[in-house]
C-alpha cells in the first residue's frame, strides 16, 4: 500500500464496492455513502478541509451519474476532486460521455483492483503538481530545462531554416488570406515537456470555429479504441480544412510557425509532439505520461515512423514517444530530422 494512499481519502457511492475492489477494498481509507442521492447530502456538507482526494461512483441503468459528475465539476469546493467511475458492463457511449465530461477514469468490470489502486496513486501525486485537471490552463507550469547543446542546436537551425523559407512563408501568408476568412496564424493551447502549457502556432488550415466540431466528429477519430476511447484526436480527410489547408498539412508547410516557438524555447526541433490540453487530460497514467518528461519538439519518431497514417494505433504512438522520452540524444535527434523530409510528403490527408 502506497502512502498516497494513507493520506487520501476516497468517498465510495454504489453497493457493491466489495464486487468492484475485491481485497484492495482494506487498501483505501473509504467512505461509503450508498446511492448518489446520499452522495449529493455528503457533498452539500463538506468544507475546504473535509473534502475527499477521491469519489468513485457505480454506473448503474437508471443512475444519473454523469448528472452528479457535472454538480461536482460546477461546485468550485469539489472541482478539482479525482473522479472514477466503475462500471459493470463495457459500452463505448458511456466512455465517450465519461470523457467529455472530463472523468479521470472509468473501469469496466472486470479488472484488476491492483491497476486501479496505481492510477489512484498516481492521480493523486499528479494532482500535487497540477493541481486541477480540468483546469490546465491555469495550472503553474512545471519547470525545465532544454540541454544546452540541444537548445544552441535549435537556435542555430531554426533560424537557418526560417531565413532559407521566408520567401515561401510569405507567399502561404498572401493564399491564407485569400482562400477563407479568419487569422493567419492559428493558435492554442499545448502541453509540451514537463506539463508545461504553453501558445503553439500554425498556419491555419482549417475553417473559423473548427474546435467547436470536435465533440460531433469524435466518432472518426482515427485514433479511438472502440472499447477504450482515444487519448489522441485525428482525423482522415477531415471536413474542417480548408482547400488550401489539405496542401498545407499534406506538405506540413502548416507546422513552419512552430520555428518561432522553437526561437522561444517553448520546445525543440526535435521531441514528442506538444499535445492539445483534452489529449493531454487522457495520457495522466503511470505508464503513459513518460512521455512529458523527454523534450516536446517540432518533429519526433512517431511522425518519421508512420506519419498519422491510420494503421498506427493509439498504444504505438504512445510508445514511440516514451521510447523517444527515454533515448533522446543528438545524434539520434540529427537521424529523425533526415528521416523528417521524405515523411512529410504524406498521401494520407491527417
Amino acid at each position: 500500500m502506497s502512502r498516497s494512499h494513507d493520506r487520501s481519502r476516497v468517498v465510495y457511492s454504489g453497493s457493491r464496492a466489495e464486487h468492484f475492489l475485491g481485497s484492495k477494498i482494506d487498501d483505501f481509507e473509504m467512505h461509503l455513502v450508498g446511492d448518489l442521492e446520499n452522495l449529493r447530502s455528503y457533498l452539500d456538507t463538506l468544507t475546504i478541509f473535509t473534502a475527499p482526494d477521491v469519489i468513485m461512483m457505480e454506473v448503474e441503468a437508471e443512475n444519473p451519474v454523469l448528472s452528479m459528475v457535472h454538480y461536482i465539476k460546477d461546485n468550485l469546493l469539489t472541482a478539482g476532486i479525482i473522479i472514477i467511475l466503475l462500471s459493470e458492463k463495457k459500452d463505448p457511449a458511456l466512455r465517450k460521455k465519461a470523457i467529455e465530461a472530463k472523468v479521470h477514469d472509468l473501469y469496466f468490470s472486470p479488472f484488476n483492483p491492483a491497476d486501479l489502486e496505481e492510477r489512484l496513486d498516481f492521480l493523486v501525486r499528479f494532482r500535487l503538481i497540477r493541481p486541477n485537471l480540468a483546469n490546465l490552463n491555469n495550472a503553474k507550469v512545471v519547470p525545465y530545462r532544454i540541454p544546452t547543446l540541444k537548445r544552441v542546436f535549435d537556435i542555430v537551425a531554426s533560424v537557418g531554416i526560417l531565413l532559407m523559407l521566408s520567401p515561401l512563408m510569405l507567399i502561404i501568408a498572401i493564399l491564407i488570406k485569400l482562400d477563407s476568412k479568419g487569422p493567419l496564424i492559428y493558435k492554442s493551447k499545448r502541453v509540451g515537456t514537463g506539463y508545461r502549457i504553453f501558445d503553439f502556432y500554425k498556419f491555419r488550415s482549417m475553417k473559423v470555429g473548427a474546435d467547436a466540431q470536435l465533440k460531433e466528429l469524435a466518432a472518426l477519430n482515427q485514433y479511438a479504441d472502440k472499447a477504450e476511447g482515444g487519448a489522441f484526436f485525428k482525423l482522415k480527410d477531415d471536413p474542417r480544412v480548408t482547400k488550401l489547408g489539405n496542401f498545407i498539412r499534406k506538405t506540413s508547410i502548416d507546422e513552419l510557425p512552430q520555428l518561432f516557438n522553437v526561437l522561444k524555447g517553448d520546445m525543440s526541433l526535435v521531441g514528442n509532439r506538444p499535445l492539445p490540453l483534452y489529449e493531454a487530460e487522457m495520457l495522466t497514467s503511470n505508464e503513459w505520461s513518460m512521455r512529458f518528461l523527454g523534450p516536446s519538439g517540432l518533429t519526433g519518431l512517431w511522425q518519421i515512423s508512420k506519419r498519422g497514417k491510420a494503421d498506427m494505433s493509439e498504444t504505438e504512438r504512445k510508445k514511440l514517444d516514451n521510447f523517444y522520452a527515454r533515448n533522446y540524444s543528438i545524434l539520434f535527434d540529427l537521424k529523425i530530422l533526415l528521416g523528417t523530409i521524405p515523411a512529410l510528403f504524406q498521401k494520407e490527408k491527417v
